[in-house]
């Protein structure tokens, strides 16, 4: 059985933690499997989102604890390893966290490397580094701050008790919290409405908001008008009217099938 499994839709791809037996723990062959999954998508010039899940009732429950008990020193070592934070990372395209169960610390970490969030109502969200004795090493303990606060962030990270799915959205963590049986139609209905962008604009953008996002405000405010400006010197007005008018055709369309529904 493959660890990580990969289903590919027009302009998305649907990645999968595939061990439910053990809430998808992040084994050595797991981690190894991911990597080459994420390779395959960023070499892949038509996947342009992708949606990252697990199978079972954990989105990730964290690296496998007796794994890293067996007594391989190397095991331990690897912890602090970000191949999997790297291989997210290099993708150049959003990736939405679909988070369908239990999502515990290596798994977390895996959850604050996505663009966008969205959970289950069975969703999980815990830190418990401090409790098994590691520290985080992929960048939670400075993104989550910055997510939700210090306060909040510290109360998760020294107590590692979990969070739920609808506490997750009020501290603004998740943008969603979806039905369980209605979480992955959610998600692809976000990646298709990505996918209806200008591919070029789009991974432009994304840089903008990752890359201002930790600069300060003056500073990301002339970097945004540098960089829009030197895009409308090559941008093409006669282009920008005509994906202007297939919005707005999109839509009417979206609003006559809203009324045929009433």
């Amino acid at each position: 059985m493959n660890t990580v499994t990969l289903e590919k839709h027009e302009g998305f791809a649907v990645v999968t933690l595939n061990r439910p037996e053990a809430m998808n723990a992040l084994s050595r062959e797991l981690r190894h499997d991911f990597v080459e999954v994420f390779e395959e998508c960023e070499a892949d010039a038509a996947i342009r989102v992708i949606i990252l899940t697990g199978n079972g009732r954990a989105f990730c429950a964290g690296f496998d604890l007796k794994e890293l008990g067996s007594g391989d020193a190397d095991n331990t070592a690897e912890e602090a390893d970000n191949v999997v934070a790297d291989a997210m990372d290099a993708f150049q395209g959003p990736i939405i966290g679909a988070i369908n169960g239990h999502c515990i610390t290596g798994g977390f970490e895996m959850a604050l490397a996505c663009d966008i969030l969205i959970a289950s109502e069975d969703a999980r969200f815990a830190d418990t580094h401090a409790r098994v004795g590691m520290l985080p090493g992929w960048g939670l303990s400075q993104k989550l701050p910055r997510l939700i606060g210090l306060s909040r962030a510290r109360e998760m990270a020294f107590t590692g008790a979990p969070i739920s799915a609808q506490q997750a959205y009020e501290w603004g963590l998740v943008n969603h919290v979806i039905p369980q049986g209605e979480l992955l139609s959610a998600a692809k209905r976000i990646a298709s409405d990505i996918c209806a962008c200008v591919p070029e604009v789009l991974k432009q953008y994304q840089e903008l908001i990752s890359e201002g996002y930790s600069m300060p405000l003056d500073k990301a405010l002339a970097w945004e008008h540098e960089r829009a400006v030197t895009w409308a010197q090559h941008a093409s007005g006669l282009a920008v009217e005509q994906r202007r008018g297939a919005i707005l055709d999109r839509g009417r369309s979206e609003n006559q099938r809203a009324k045929s529904k009433t």
